[in-house]
């Protein structure tokens, strides 16, 4: 676990609660809680840039590459998914601008000429261009393979069906949390779910990140935004984690209490005085996202039975979730 840290040095807490309340938290959360957050993400961040630039030093190179980043959550393919389509979409945004300026150049170009004035071939080869790409990846299969298959209109891309359980659960949720809101709740709601570690904070990221420091490698644009991309994923699966974690101590403890107060509490009503709170009006606190830290960086049985009886010091690198 990361040390604690003067408050001043935690950067991110208003975008922390922002992506918390997002991902399932109701409550407002402490500022203890947004902080072991903010740690435990730096921590994350930290190690994918130390992995990356062991790869990049490995094949001769001073810069860490996008594919570098890639390859650190390559086990995780639902997340690998998203963030292709993620980078994809990214693409057909930039060239549908450049197609607009080109455009626009081409029609103060073309004047009065009714033939230049049609843009039959730009329309054509934007259209072409602006269709959602698809990101290759140099460990793959395809990969091998100097002629690629050309791919039908009428394919289903089997990896964005891998990706589809995760999103549409989160999505199920977020629908389910949004169904009773207000026009200003869910404006607020639309607001916090930009909330980003990079977007329009290049250069505090960078300093929090520990570029400079952590490597010598001067991040891309497109590297900023895949972090800014990952980042927001951890807050959300750490959180919701952490949810877990509370809903289940919860249960159990009021399990335990109606134990202890045997048939006298089952007369009670639902709300009377002393009951523990319904779900959602307690904020997560440290104890469970520290818990749900743990979980997550539990190694499959698997990957420790090599290990077992042996004398060699079992150190096992941090799990990038």
């Amino acid at each position: 676990m990361a040390e604690s840290r003067d408050s001043k040095s935690y950067k991110y807490r208003q975008e922390i609660s922002q992506m918390m309340y997002v991902s399932g938290e109701t409550a407002e959360p402490p500022v203890e809680t947004t902080s072991i957050i903010e740690d435990i993400v730096r921590q994350q961040v930290i190690e994918l840039l130390r992995n990356c630039t062991e790869l990049a030093s490995r094949r001769g190179s001073k810069s860490i590459s996008i594919n570098d980043l890639i390859f650190q959550i390559r086990h995780d393919q639902a997340k690998v998914s998203r963030l292709r389509t993620f980078l994809s979409w990214k693409d057909v945004r930039k060239n549908v601008k450049d197609s607009d300026d080109k455009g626009a150049d081409a029609d103060i170009a073309a004047g009065d000429d009714p033939v230049a004035a049609t843009g039959d071939n730009t329309t054509d080869e934007a259209a072409k261009k602006n269709k959602k790409a698809k990101v290759g990846l140099p460990w793959e299969p395809s990969s091998y393979y100097n002629v690629e298959v050309p791919e039908r209109e009428d394919e289903e891309d089997d990896e964005e069906e891998e990706m589809n359980y995760i999103t549409l659960q989160r999505l199920r949720k977020a629908d389910e949390r949004t169904k009773a809101m207000t026009k200003e709740e869910y404006v607020t709601w639309s607001e916090y779910r930009q909330a980003s570690f990079t977007y329009r904070k290049g250069k505090r990221f960078r300093e929090w990140a520990g570029f400079g420091i952590v490597t010598d490698s001067k991040p891309s644009d497109d590297i900023v935004d895949i972090l800014g991309f990952l980042t927001f994923e951890m807050v959300q699966t750490l959180t919701e984690m952490a949810l877990k974690v509370k809903e289940q101590e919860d249960l159990v403890r009021a399990q335990n209490g109606g134990d202890n107060v045997g048939n006298a509490k089952k007369r009670k009503h639902e709300g009377a005085l002393f009951d523990f709170p319904s779900e959602g009006k307690t904020p997560i606190e440290p104890r469970h996202v520290q818990e749900g830290s743990r979980r997550l960086q539990q190694r499959p049985k698997k990957s420790r039975a090599m290990l077992n009886g042996t004398r060699i010091a079992q150190h096992t690198p941090l799990n990038i979730f």
